[in-house]
């Protein structure tokens, strides 16, 4: 009887029971995130600088030749981990957005840990205010334009951050620029100068001289003159008035473009007409239109091109009449003062001008 009771009896081991619940936990896989911090600037090509030597602190209009710089910093930011970007990079392309062709890599470098304004890193409504290092990076972004047989046209340009999952983003400021815009002068008449008496001023026509550059880029030229000595070619016995010669100093310009002319030009004669400078290269060219009606062209009035790269001058007004625009024109007219004696016919020598994108 005990053995048949034991065996009907139930079997507990334990108090409580239980079971288990599978559980699934996806991160999200976030996309980054970049922004464009307060350190663009605009650089020249180390070539032949303008007054600000290599900052291009003049150029108001969107346009960039071979050579000149772009550069940003940014901020990049991955919740994964910044381990996650593997590419950081300036983009050059004929439309917005990402996938742009990539054309520079750019560099990571430190930063504030307080993150600046200027960046206004926010997510939706959320404004982040201190740096994470494991989660964001800043980086130099400096692109260099390049030849016009690779770099020719709009485009717009950006900085685009990528991470190893293939999601990427681009700062919200996209640039849209003109890049190698083809530019030229054109030269409307002659100057002749026939038969003139010795000892007397002759005037030549108005000549002028415009900006040519590509339709569309909106390309302003500062606009330069030079000249050489001129001799007579033939050999005739020339003599004028001590030398088989007829140095430049004796012809001058007087010039209009707009509401502005040489009659009140620092350095013009009563009549209101400018010397012409000896150089048969950019580099030693004066600058046309040489106004002092206001403090700031005056500063800049009579500087030759190449004598900018030591001026001290810090804010400059390139639209002292001296700046032209697609299609424009400026008005010269030439004075030989014929010295007395002097025979012969000089044919041999240049007067130049000489335009710069500005």
């Amino acid at each position: 009887m005990t053995i048949l009771v034991l065996s009907v009896m139930p079997l507990v081991l334990a108090t409580d029971v239980g079971t288990g619940v599978g559980v699934t936990i996806n991160t999200e896989k976030f996309a980054p995130r970049i922004w464009m911090c307060d350190n663009r600037a605009v650089a020249d090509d180390n070539t032949q600088n303008g007054l600000n030597v290599l900052s291009l602190l003049e150029r108001k209009h969107n346009y960039a030749f071979e050579g000149e710089q772009i550069h940003w910093q940014v901020l990049v930011m991955d919740k994964n981990k910044i381990e996650e970007i593997n590419e950081v990079v300036g983009t050059v392309g004929e439309s917005q957005g990402t996938g742009n062709p990539i054309e520079v890599e750019c560099k990571r470098v430190s930063g504030p840990t307080q993150l600046p304004d200027s960046c206004n890193a926010r997510i939706e409504e959320e404004k982040l205010t201190t740096f994470n290092p494991d989660t964001m990076a800043y980086y130099d972004c400096t692109l260099t334009v390049e030849t016009p047989a690779s770099m020719h046209g709009q485009y717009f340009i950006t900085v685009e951050a990528k991470d190893t999952t293939g999601l990427s983003a681009i700062m919200a400021e996209n640039e849209f620029w003109f890049l190698n815009p083809t530019i030229a002068l054109s030269v409307d008449g002659d100057i002749s100068f026939d038969n003139v008496r010795p000892g007397t001023d002759s005037y030549s026509q108005t000549l002028l001289v415009g900006n040519d550059a590509e339709a569309g880029s909106g390309v302003i030229l500062d606009m330069f003159v030079s000249g050489t000595d001129f001799y007579d070619p033939s050999s005739s016995g020339a003599r004028c008035p001590t030398t088989n010669q007829l140095a430049l100093t004796n012809f001058k310009y007087y010039v209009t473009n707009g509401a502005f002319s040489s009659q009140t030009s620092a350095g013009s004669d009563p009549e209101g007409y400018l010397a012409i400078p000896y150089s048969t290269d950019i580099s030693g060219a004066m600058r046309i239109m040489r106004t002092n009606s206001n403090p700031i062209c005056a500063a800049v009035a009579n500087l030759k091109r190449g004598a900018s790269p030591s001026s001290t001058v810090v804010e400059t007004d390139w639209n002292c009449g001296n700046a032209l625009s697609p299609g424009s024109e400026m008005a010269l007219t030439f004075k030989l003062s014929m010295p007395e004696p002097c025979v012969g016919d000089f044919s041999e020598g240049q007067l130049y001008f000489w335009g710069e994108a500005i």
